[in-house]
């Protein structure tokens, strides 16, 4: 197919309806990364699966896969990239563990980034424990794509929940990483308010536990974590603000760096409205 446009420099429609055609021929096609969230939400998985599945050794599982996305309408988006992870987890289930790593690699590497959000749900054993599940997901939480690094909080928030204590203490040495994507990744899958997410009701009701990676972050240099550490004492102040408007003061006095007036100054948007 000719193409028409400069793929590697576009900017990305604004609306699902204005992809152009050879653009999103080749996002289905699993050929290139969306570019921006219209794009991540006008790409078909049903034919991306009938795309993607045959090249990476998994023909005969194509039929399934795809009778269950059509039966679960689950097309494109958050739905459909789910479903299909969870599919593919479980379709991978039959293959030694050798051929089942090598399949997984194949997706987390792979240079569609909806392909790759697709892996960061391959890794749903329930014998797994919490460290060996945050150990799978750190590649996906580093990427460079925004998309993945988006669905990899919350394909693990759920097991996050619900071992929340464990979890704060292994998070709080993903927010000394020197990775800024890291550091953003410890507190955004720990939102008490998740954007697309079901809420953590302990971290609304107390969320004094969260404060070994909110100390560690309070004056983090880079506005990608700062404004994370800002939305997550945000979401907190809903419920708790006397918790928030303690925590700032204290910070204000403990840390007069611009970097904190700024996630101060975000902490206390809704506050600051009442």
């Amino acid at each position: 197919m000719p193409i028409h446009i400069d793929i590697g420099n576009r900017k990305g429609a604004r609306k699902v309806s204005e992809i152009p055609e050879e653009v999103l021929t080749l996002l289905n096609e699993g050929e290139i990364e969306s570019v921006n969230l219209t794009e991540w939400l006008g790409i078909n998985h049903i034919t991306l699966v009938k795309h993607v599945l045959p090249k990476v050794g998994l023909s005969h599982q194509l039929e399934n896969i795809v009778e269950e996305m059509l039966k679960q309408n689950a097309e494109s988006g958050m739905k459909a990239i789910r479903l299909t992870g969870e599919l593919l987890n479980t379709a991978i289930e039959e293959e030694n563990d050798q051929m089942k790593e090598e399949i997984i690699k194949k997706f987390a590497t792979h240079p569609s980034d909806s392909v790759r959000c697709w892996a960061a749900f391959m890794n749903k054993n329930g014998s797994t424990s919490l460290k060996e599940k945050l150990a799978y997901i750190y590649p996906f939480a580093g990427d460079h794509h925004f998309g993945v690094r988006e669905i990899s909080w919350m394909s693990i928030r759920e097991d996050i929940a619900q071992h929340l204590d464990e979890s704060i203490e292994l998070l709080t040495e993903w927010a000394k990483e020197e990775d800024e994507k890291i550091r953003r990744f410890s507190m955004e899958v720990i939102r008490p308010r998740g954007v697309w997410a079901k809420h953590i009701e302990d971290l609304k009701q107390n969320p004094s536990k969260a404060l070994p990676i909110l100390n560690q972050l309070k004056s983090d240099p880079s506005k990608y974590v700062q404004d994370s550490v800002g939305n997550w004492l945000n979401d907190a102040s809903k419920t708790q603000p006397d918790f928030v408007m303690m925590l700032c003061e204290k910070w204000s006095k403990e840390s007069d760096t611009k970097e904190t007036s700024k996630i101060i100054k975000k902490a206390k948007r809704t506050i600051m409205k009442i």
